[in-house]
């Protein structure tokens, strides 16, 4: 199973004077068990490209195939099951009176038993951390942001995807709720082998747990690698107004003052046994 994008194209208000394109000449094939990373500074399209993965959005030409199936199908079943899609702000995506009806949602749309709808709500809930006691009459809107996205997410698991888009997922969460939704995320594509395309600004977060960063840039892909290439090309990011990972801007520096240190970590981690390793070598 594997997305594909051929020649994708999208125009916001075609054919009127506020005609924006969003997406040009988009080609890629996204493969099961990656954790792609797509960067891009505001306005670059990478909000518009996650929203056509699962059918949200349909090309203004070009294609979006899920498994073979194109987007442009009018029941779009198949791909919202093996494409789940959490949007920046969890709001837009929560409705019911509970959260636990909010999460139970999507499975009783697929035609479950009450068991198999009660199992994957169990499942999600415990997947990203909540108690899903609680959850039965703790309404949504009585929520923290972080816990939001967490039952945003739930949401979008018990549906049980291939892939799992998520669209900004720690944007205004302080650096706990921060840290506790990337630990989720992170475990979810190592224990439930799960494909994750994570959309962020943040550099840190996509270069700790990205194998693959899709760079867009003036609504095409500028650049697709891994982030140890992506991230070794400080100049051509600065030009389009992107950063490096801080943990590779301060070894690069200190590589730059005469320090023996790799130029290459992505991490705080690596930076700190990088530099560990020259000083020791020192005394």
């Amino acid at each position: 199973m594997k997305i594909e994008c051929k020649n994708l194209e999208h125009i916001y208000n075609k054919s009127n004077p506020f005609e924006k394109v969003a997406l040009k000449d988009i080609n890629l094939e996204i493969n099961l068990g990656e954790f792609i990373g797509i960067i891009g500074h505001t306005g670059s399209g990478k909000s518009t490209l996650a929203q056509h993965l699962n059918g949200l959005l349909e090309p203004t030409s070009g294609d979006v195939l899920v498994d073979g199936i194109s987007t442009r199908t009018k029941v779009k079943t198949d791909i919202r099951k093996n494409v789940g899609l959490v949007f920046q702000y969890p709001e837009y995506q929560l409705f019911e009176e509970t959260c636990y009806k909010d999460i139970e949602f999507g499975p009783k749309n697929l035609g479950l038993t009450d068991e198999e709808i009660k199992e994957r709500v169990e499942w999600a809930c415990d997947a990203v951390g909540l108690d899903v006691e609680h959850m039965k009459e703790k309404s949504p809107f009585e929520l923290s942001g972080g816990q939001k996205r967490r039952v945003a997410i739930a949401g979008v698991l018990a549906m049980k995807p291939k892939f799992l888009v998520l669209d900004e997922p720690t944007a205004g969460l302080d650096p706990l709720g921060r840290d506790m939704i990337l630990n989720q995320i992170k475990q979810l594509f190592e224990r439930e082998d799960m494909t994750v395309i994570l959309v962020s600004h943040s550099m840190e977060d996509i270069a700790k747990l990205c194998n693959r960063v899709i760079v867009i840039d003036k609504s095409q892909i500028f650049m697709d690698d891994t982030p140890e290439v992506v991230f070794s090309k400080e100049k051509e990011l600065k030009q389009i107004g992107l950063s490096i990972p801080q943990s590779t801007q301060v070894v690069r520096r200190l590589k730059e003052k005469g320090f023996d240190v790799k130029t290459d970590c992505l991490n705080v981690e690596q930076a700190y046994e990088s530099i560990k390793k020259t000083m020791e070598a020192k005394s």
